[in-house]
């Protein structure tokens, strides 16, 4: 297995109790849940890159923290980043600031659907989705993966008929695909590109995860397949989950087609979500401009908790691990337990002292799996995977 890449010391077991951390909380763990493995909430247990410290050291070391335009290098270093990560050539006044991407996503239904009609969503998939769209009173129409052979692929005829209905107006497509870790390929996103321009449906990628991809896969950022799909794209990126920096940073839209950017611009304006947080600020030009060392290292290092993981599990009855192309959340399949979503939930809080996603969170289709976060020490999820091992074999 790969370890730890000097100088990073992502084998650091830093006590994320001594703040407010989410996945830590009461609130998530439950109050009796202080000895459970938390492998639910979506971030890492690393420390940021040093370069993304030293920046906002300095910023807070300036003193003053009055209200700040956006620093002319943060559009540049981003632009660099998509160009030289990712191949993509981005204008910058294609690029739009927003507060973070659940807002970025909510903002596109709100303006370019109306209520009733049908956005498309392929479960199992991020369950915000889910909740964005009800509360926007709009028609939820699932387009489900199809699970084969242990890898999922997208059913394009069911996409078709779906996309053709005349009130399926825009589909939310997750890129790389939040939980069951596809990297889509390029001829992939060119098929659903196709049949959503056939039929008018306006694509609005969640591209979150685009830099935590694994060796053998290729993220494809889909406005970068060429003018015509740029221009049916809503493309919502973050450095949240890259550099884990979620709680001081916020979000990007990138809008080729000038209508609906100068339509997106007008609504961040009217809502007043246009500010700006100088740390935020700071953090991501840091992590875009300095960061790539420190990613590197901890792509190799969750690579060698997938090892982990596919190794300890392939010799466990009643699990399989989905095999990932990326990000650092792992699929679960648990059906051969034959337990019920909630009886599943139980078992692995009780028996394994995991508190991980149940899988039915994502969508009916997520029934019987969990999604696991393997962000952490190897140690502590060697720990967590040797309980789990356990409690199957005792149950």
């Amino acid at each position: 297995m790969t370890s730890t890449c000097a100088p990073f010391a992502l084998d650091e077991d830093i006590d994320r109790r001594a703040v407010p951390a989410l996945k830590v909380h009461p609130n998530v763990l439950g109050p009796d849940g202080g000895d459970l493995f938390a492998g639910g909430v979506a971030d890492m247990d690393f420390k940021a890159p040093t370069a993304v410290l030293e920046a906002m050291q300095r910023r807070l070391d300036h003193g003053v923290f009055g209200y700040e335009t956006v620093p002319d290098g943060l559009m540049p270093a981003l632009r660099r980043w998509l160009e030289s990560r990712h191949g993509w050539r981005v204008a910058e006044r294609h690029i739009l600031r927003a507060p973070n991407i659940l807002n970025a996503l909510a903002i596109a239904a709100s303006l370019f659907t109306r209520d009733g009609e049908g956005v498309i969503v392929q479960p199992p998939v991020f369950f915000d989705f889910f909740d964005i769209l009800r509360e926007n009173n709009r028609s939820l129409i699932a387009n489900p993966l199809i699970l084969e052979n242990g890898h999922y692929r997208m059913d394009f005829s069911d996409l078709e008929r779906k996309a053709s209905d005349p009130r399926t107006k825009m589909i939310y497509l997750c890129n790389p695909h939040n939980p069951v870790g596809r990297v889509w390929r390029e001829e992939e996103l060119r098929s659903l590109g196709d049949i959503c321009a056939r039929h008018d449906v306006l694509v609005v990628s969640d591209e979150m995860h685009g830099d935590l991809v694994f060796t053998g896969s290729k993220y494809t950022p889909f406005s970068s397949l060429g003018p015509d799909y740029d221009a049916n794209c809503i493309t919502c990126l973050s450095p949240a989950k890259s550099f884990n920096i979620a709680s001081c940073c916020s979000a990007f839209t990138v809008i080729s087609d000038d209508d609906r950017r100068n339509a997106f611009q007008a609504e961040n304006s009217r809502l007043t979500v246009n500010k700006n947080n100088a740390f935020a600020n700071v953090a991501m030009e840091a992590a875009y401009r300095n960061g790539a060392s420190w990613l590197d290292a901890v792509l190799a290092y969750l690579e060698g908790n997938v090892d982990l993981v596919r190794d300890r599990l392939g010799r466990v009855p009643g699990v399989e691990m989905i095999e990932p192309e990326g990000t650092f959340l792992l699929w679960l399949d648990f059906r051969e337990l034959g337990l019920e979503p909630e009886d599943l939930t139980a078992f692995l809080r009780e028996k394994a002292k995991w508190a991980v996603t149940s899988g039915i969170a994502f969508g009916q289709e997520g029934a019987g799996f969990a999604r696991l976060n393997i962000g952490c020490t190897r140690a502590k999820l060697d720990a967590a995977v040797n309980q789990l091992a356990d409690a199957i074999i005792r149950s």
